[in-house]
């Protein structure tokens, strides 16, 4: 239902409210006598008190009911027995009272029933009209900036105590309030306040926190929107939406604006299907313009966040308009334990629980895994009816995480328990034997998200830079499950089909992207080209041969069967150790990491975080 229908209705109800009201209070009014029975009345000794009221009689009976008498106006009551031949002795013996009208009450009988009707009608025409001078305003409207301005005394406000990690973006932004709050301290060694900063990040990462940190910490206005309210259906409307940003933020300055998600108008011109008349361009244009163009901008600075860097305009990046680039990266062991503290405040926590193990146990995470990961933790106690968050409830929601809820009620029969407990088995066995792969931190065959099954591996620290070596050793992890069926079973089976697409990846990869083929030398092979109208990668431009081309597809080859008979080396040679694992993993699903050696009869070898799962076709 449209509002103004829905606004008519709500008149209409109200009218039938009062209108029902004022019918209630007429049915309350006393019985009307006439006159020749108030007479007889009065004669017969009836009667046991009258009060005048103007033209009207209230008369009250002996049996105590109450009837009215109209009267004329120039008639009084005196004259009206007599007319009537009333004994003046019966009529002296009835309480008599002369009640005179106040000023307000003969202006409120005698005007209210004339002007209410009047007032009705026109308080519904001023609602009508308002309804479409509104829709008129919301018309013109569509030009002004959405922008929203933070409120500075809110209570809930974050501040960069709240942020963890990110010390250098922090700094970064730390200096950007403090030039703001006392410029002068910057303006005597002749520095210039920047026009912006760009957040640039994977998702989770905190650019949005950063930025709300930032209007926690700035005493100046700070306006913040999307760049995705930028642009309507209308031609134009976006350009006119940035023109009207910038004029608040410049009656506000100093202050900052926020803009979220730029690269929703701030990809490059020129690529997109609409060529130079693109709405999407004319707003990026305004913004250029608006930043740094010919008409000085003091005062007002500009922080924008994107996980999408590579597909940004060139001219939005340049000095003078995002002045600094700040990378968030994904944080590191000491970095995600000072996120779960901050993610742990108002958790009742058992004692039992270690940040620090937890922090261990999530390498790659972003802040924003970290902080579901608590949440799904905290649920999950909540739901076993505990009073706290056990160590036990967050493992399990580490799990949750990275693969997805357990599925028990996905049963395998006996067959395929098997099948996926000696593939899992493989995976496991073939990391704790590598030398430079990382140690087997859980084993199970319990599905969960898609896997049927999976093996975990976690580092012992975090690592920027691997080696080919350690690639190679990858291969054979992601092939020991295919190599663990092929000689327990004779054949393969669809569970091995997502290990196969990330092993070629990953080989591919080594040939063409990072050199380390002794056959195809230190080049890239393959130029990757962006459709930045769609917004991602769907081609792939050939600049090599046939001939290389063929070379690239035996190289892929050679380094998959390389890992290959690795894998299958490993487990021909430990075929014991092959069946222990199978059969724990069929006993009890899930093999931790204290009692994987002991199961495997060695010590493992060393650490990283993998996950190689059992898919489902």
């Amino acid at each position: 239902m449209s509002p103004t229908w829905r606004n008519i209705l709500l008149v209409g109800a109200i009218i039938f409210l009062v209108g029902g009201a004022l019918s209630l209070v007429n049915l309350s009014e006393p019985k009307t006598l006439d006159v020749g029975t108030f007479v007889s009345h009065v004669q017969a000794g009836k009667v046991k008190e009258i009060v005048i009221e103007d033209q009207k009689l209230k008369v009250t009976l002996t049996d105590d009911s109450q009837v009215v008498v109209a009267k004329e106006s120039s008639e009084s009551l005196s004259s009206l027995l007599k007319n009537y031949g009333v004994d003046p002795e019966k009529a002296r013996g009835i309480k008599t009272t002369v009640k005179q009208a106040t000023g307000i009450g003969y202006w409120a009988g005698a005007v209210l029933p004339t002007v209410i009707p009047f007032l009705l009608i026109f308080g519904l025409m001023f609602f009508f009209f308002r309804q479409v001078q509104g829709q008129n305003n919301r018309a013109m409207s569509f030009g002004q900036s959405t922008a929203r301005e933070t409120d500075k005394g809110k209570k809930d406000k974050i501040t960069f105590a709240d942020v963890a990690g990110d010390k250098e973006a922090k700094q970064e932004l730390e200096e950007v309030v403090e030039f703001l709050k006392s410029p002068d301290k910057f303006v005597k060694l002749g520095a210039k306040i920047p026009r912006g900063v760009l957040l640039m990040g994977a998702p989770g990462t905190g650019k949005t926190l950063l930025a709300r940190a930032v209007a926690g910490e700035a005493d100046v206005p700070f306006f913040h929107m999307s760049g995705s309210e930028f642009v309507e259906m209308f031609v134009g409307v976006g350009a006119s939406r940035v023109r009207d940003l910038f004029a608040k933020a410049k009656k506000n300055a100093p202050c900052i604006v926020f803009i979220d998600e730029i690269d929703a108008v701030g990809r490059q011109r020129g690529a997109g299907l609409g060529g130079s008349h693109d709405e999407r361009e004319q707003t990026l244009n305004q913004i250029l313009v608006e930043m740094d163009g010919f008409e000085p901008n003091l005062g007002v600075i500009v922080i924008a966040a994107t996980n999408r860097p590579d597909v940004l305009d060139p001219a939005l990046l340049r000095p003078g308009r995002f002045d600094r680039r700040v990378m968030l990266d994904l944080p590191d062991i000491n970095d995600r334990e000072a996120i779960l503290q901050i993610h742990a405040k108002n958790k009742p926590l058992a004692k039992d629980v270690s940040i620090r193990q937890l922090a261990e146990r999530t390498p790659g995470f972003s802040g924003a895994d970290l902080g579901n990961l608590m949440n799904e933790g905290a649920i999950l106690a909540a739901r076993r009816n505990q009073t706290d968050v056990r160590m036990t409830d967050l493992i399990e929601s580490i799990e949750k995480v990275m693969l997805g809820p357990e599925r028990r009620s996905h049963l395998m029969n006996e067959e395929e328990r098997k099948i996926t407990a000696f593939h899992e088995g493989g995976h496991a066995l073939v990391a704790h034997l590598e030398p430079h792969m990382d140690p087997v931190q859980k084993v199970s065959i319990i599905s969960r998200g898609r896997a049927a099954g999976y093996t975990i591996r976690l580092p012992m620290e975090d690592k920027h830079m691997r080696n080919k070596e350690e690639y190679t050793e990858d291969l054979a992890v992601m092939l020991g499950g295919y190599a663990a069926e092929k000689i327990f079973f004779g054949q393969v089976t669809t569970g091995a089909s997502n290990d196969m697409q990330q092993a070629t990846k990953l080989a591919k990869s080594m040939v063409t992207q990072w050199g380390m083929s002794d056959v195809m030398g230190p080049r890239v092979y393959g130029e990757r080209a962006d459709m930045i109208f769609l917004g991602r990668e769907i081609t792939e431009s050939r600049d090599y041969s046939e001939s290389r081309a063929e070379k690239i597809d035996q190289e892929v080859d050679a380094l998959i069967n390389h890992g290959l008979v690795a894998a299958t080396k490993f487990i021909n040679e430990h075929k014991d150790a092959m069946q222990r694992i199978a059969d724990h993993l069929m006993k009890h699903e899930t093999i931790e990491r204290h009692e994987f050696a002991k199961v495997v009869g060695m010590p493992p070898a060393n650490a990283k975080n993998i996950i190689s799962g059992t898919s489902q076709e």
